[in-house]
């Protein structure tokens, strides 16, 4: 898989990445994934940050799926972690996830497994 992206590949079918913009979103359909996760809250970083809605319009227009599952970076409640275990049972993959720099993700996809 060559990429300029940074992707990590945590699991098979899985990977997570840091913060992705729009533009990304035709090179992460290209490279075979079929939905997008995103954990980070809108603003999260301020004004310069993409909005989910943004990300959504280029990942549906590239044919892939996309979910928004805003998380807090310090807390995942039981309710968010079951919430990403039913993204992950329910989408199709490769799936990738992503937040601000893509352990967010981490964590959500480790606690789903235990």
């Amino acid at each position: 898989m060559q990429t300029t992206l940074p992707l990590r590949q945590i699991a098979d079918d899985v990977f997570v990445a840091p913060q992705l913009d729009a533009a990304a979103m035709a090179e992460v359909a290209r490279l075979g994934f079929k939905s997008v996760v995103n954990n980070r809250p809108d603003f999260e970083h301020g004004p310069d940050q993409p909005t989910s809605a943004q990300v959504e319009a280029a990942a549906v227009a590239a044919g892939l799926q996309y979910r928004h599952l805003p998380v807090a970076g310090g807390y995942q409640s039981p309710e968010e972690v079951a919430a990403f275990r039913q993204l992950l049972a329910d989408m199709p993959h490769p799936l990738l996830a992503f937040c601000r720099s893509g352990a967010r993700s981490t964590r959500l996809y480790q606690l789903a497994q235990s």
